[in-house]
């Protein structure tokens, strides 16, 4: 997908702000694709899975969500690691790896963006925003 970077369209606009300016590029961030036509929003997909419509505008995600599902995966791996579904504020839901404890991780914790990929799976990482009230059971 091709993206024209901000400071070629300041400049085509007659604004120096883009050239004096350059903005860092931002590596910490998911990108998402929210439907122009029904305002869903889904995590790479080609086309929107509720009105089939291929209008998709791309969107920078708040990093915050909550998690959905966790499951620890012992296969294709020298140690145990988790996996889980985190669906962020914008709507959409995604796969990525959760820091911590793997017996801390539960469904329903809130969680923030800490990595934008592993490096080893290609995965996002997010990290607890505060470790929840559990009573002994």
């Amino acid at each position: 997908m091709y993206h024209p970077s901000g400071s070629v369209a300041q400049q085509e606009a007659g604004s120096a702000t883009g050239v004096l300016a350059p903005r860092a590029p931002e590596t910490e961030a998911i990108w998402f694709q929210r439907c122009t036509w029904c305002g869903t929003s889904m995590y790479h997909r080609l086309l929107c899975p509720v009105c089939r419509g291929s209008d998709l505008r791309t969107e920078r995600s708040e990093g915050t969500g909550t998690v959905r599902h966790a499951t620890v995966v012992h296969r294709n791996t020298p140690a145990a690691r988790n996996v889980s579904l985190i669906e962020m504020a914008e709507g959409f839901v995604l796969r990525g790896r959760v820091m911590g404890p793997l017996i801390a991780i539960h469904s329903g914790d809130r969680v923030r963006l800490s990595t934008a990929k592993d490096p080893v799976r290609g995965e996002p990482v997010f990290q607890l925003v505060d470790e929840p009230y559990r009573a002994w059971t």
